[in-house]
């Protein structure tokens, strides 16, 4: 799948996501991401959903952003509840969907000037 939002060269914008890679701006990756508007974090470990832990919620939580999008890969797969416990309890806003729906919404919102971080798993 195509995007084709144009941004200016300092935020971060997904141009294209396929299980297994993802374009942001002009960079390709094979891994999981997150991703804000000014940051951009490479190589998350995570790879499957089934993966995620506490601990690797840390750096998104710690960019502190309004609403977090985690794609959760091909399809929308929810993380285990000590994980979405722990989501509450940062208190921040959050979404669960596959990776490709979790890639729109983040434009979309970056678009808006939001606070927003996506943390993509690529699988």
């Amino acid at each position: 799948m195509k995007f084709t939002l144009d941004r200016p060269g300092t935020l971060h914008v997904v141009r294209g996501y396929v299980p297994g890679q993802l374009r942001i701006g002009e960079r390709e990756f094979g891994r999981s991401v997150i991703v804000s508007a000014q940051t951009l974090i490479e190589d998350w470990r995570p790879q499957h959903i089934g993966e995620l832990t506490v601990a690797d919620l840390e750096p998104v939580l710690a960019l502190r952003p309004q609403v977090l999008l985690l794609g959760s890969g091909p399809r929308q797969v929810f993380p285990a509840r000590d994980l979405l416990a722990q989501l509450y309890a940062a208190r921040v806003g959050f979404e669960i969907m596959d990776t490709g729906a979790a890639c729109r919404t983040y434009n979309v919102l970056v678009a808006e000037g939001r606070a927003v971080a996506a943390a993509l798993i690529i699988g």
